[in-house]
């Protein structure tokens, strides 16, 4: 595993001067203006390997403890980060960390994209939550962007701990004979890289984005410009994908984890993110109190990082959580 960047190891301070917000790490005296953020790193274990986070949180009491997840080979420094900044700034303390084999967690295959092990890495961080004093005792939230959706769907139907959940552009993945039928050759040799994998220790791998599509483990366009462009490409990113991640992704089924879940859910979607029909069916299987809201965005990606669109749906999260913290 790589070592932290100073800025993830030291805390650091967001200052705001009139429309602007500076950030700083701690040690150096703040110039001016009155702190509004402060992030520093929280690391946890999941199933043996050390995972890897940055805690954005209010400079005063926060409302809860939120948990986020991101897209597909995500990183804390990208979605998942701007989402936690945004919910930070208005009172909860956030959690955006890099899951098993990405970034700067341990874990092998790296690049290795299993849902079922995000799953176990959010649950291990809720746990983490309980165990850490700044963030004991305080309610636990959840919110999961694009594949992350899915992903969080999964975790609190399972986790009883998490009071509310929240999904943004969420990708909610469905598994029908049909839709395996048509994966089986994807299946199939995901399945004999995993064996080479566990033979040999060599995981063969292929790009996560490329500009023309091609043999990629995201072939949208509209993902290599994010991924594969300095628009998106952190310096914790790796623009990999482990073959044997479609053993695992194709069979994983987020549409069925909606009748399982048992706390207040939000779904915000839009026309143009993708697959509203699926985010409709996951909102029909809904069946406890929920709410929805339809917002304009361009595509998918700008849920990612534009800020106007991310502090819509931060307003919208944080006022859904306000409400359902006490419950």
């Amino acid at each position: 595993m790589s070592a932290f960047n100073l800025a993830d190891i030291m805390p650091a301070v967001s200052y705001k001067f009139g429309a602007f917000v500076f950030r700083q790490a701690v040690h150096v005296a703040p110039l001016f203006g009155e702190p509004t953020m402060i992030s520093d790193r929280f690391v946890f274990r999941s199933h043996g390997s050390q995972i890897a986070g940055v805690l954005h949180r209010p400079v005063g009491t926060a409302q809860a403890a939120v948990v986020l997840i991101g897209p597909v080979t995500s990183v804390k420094e990208q979605a998942s980060g701007a989402y936690a900044r945004a919910l930070a700034e208005r009172g909860f303390a956030s959690l955006a960390f890099d899951p098993r084999t990405f970034g700067e967690s341990e874990g092998e295959p790296r690049q290795f994209e299993n849902p079922l092990a995000k799953v176990e890495d959010i649950r291990a961080a809720v746990g983490a939550f309980g165990e850490d004093s700044r963030t004991r005792g305080l309610p636990v939230m959840a919110v999961g962007v694009c594949a992350g959706g899915g992903y969080m769907a999964a975790a609190v139907a399972e986790e009883d701990r998490i009071a509310a959940f929240a999904a943004v552009a969420g990708y909610y993945s469905e598994a029908t004979p049909e839709s395996m039928a048509v994966q089986r050759p994807a299946i199939e040799r995901a399945r004999a890289a995993e064996r080479k994998w566990r033979e040999t220790g060599a995981a063969e791998m292929i790009p996560a984005v490329g500009p023309d599509g091609g043999d990629v483990g995201m072939p949208l366009r509209e993902a290599y410009e994010f991924y594969g462009t300095p628009r998106g490409a952190v310096p914790n990113y790796v623009n990999a994908y482990a073959v044997q991640s479609r053993a695992y992704t194709i069979p994983f089924d987020a549409i069925s984890a909606a009748s399982r879940i048992r706390v207040p859910t939000l779904v915000i979607h839009s026309e143009n993110a993708l697959s509203p029909s699926l985010a409709r069916r996951f909102i029909a299987g809904l069946s406890l109190p929920h709410e929805e809201s339809w917002v304009r965005s361009v595509g998918q990606i700008d849920f990612y990082d534009d800020p106007p669109l991310i502090g819509i749906a931060a307003d919208t999260i944080a006022r859904f959580f306000s409400r359902h913290r006490a419950l």
